[in-house]
């Protein structure tokens, strides 16, 4: 089970409760950006998956450019990576398990311990 991180590309600070005019996104091609940046990358028609030490992230390409960015995450070191290319390209990063955007300069403070949680109680239950 992934844990879902997404990307914002806006020079504008974009609000938790994600109520916001979608004019102050900044359209992008998210995957190309993401394929340039890693070296292990398996393709699957238009699907992506980047495979690092003791995590992979799990993407489709996009057709056009966008200001958002959904991406399957499995293992923390994963979000760690996509900190790096944040600041790089000045992305905010939305948890999904947090509800909220991640502190840039403290990722530490993630939701991957809640999205642990959660996917331990969905096997549990079989």
């Amino acid at each position: 089970m992934s844990w879902s991180i997404v990307l914002f590309n806006s020079n504008e600070r974009i609000p938790s409760d994600l109520d916001f005019e979608e004019n102050i996104l900044k359209p992008i091609l998210f995957s190309d950006i993401l394929e340039r940046s890693f070296s292990e990358i398996k393709s699957d028609e238009n699907h992506r998956e980047i495979k690092g030490p003791d995590f992979s992230i799990n993407f489709f390409i996009d057709d056009e450019p966008t200001g958002t960015k959904m991406l399957n995450l499995y293992g923390e070191n994963g979000l760690f990576e996509l900190i790096e290319l944040a600041k790089k390209y000045k992305w905010q990063v939305y948890d999904t398990s947090l509800n909220e955007f991640i502190d840039l300069e403290n990722p530490k403070n993630n939701g991957f311990e809640n999205h642990k949680r959660y996917a331990e109680q969905i096997i549990n239950r079989k």
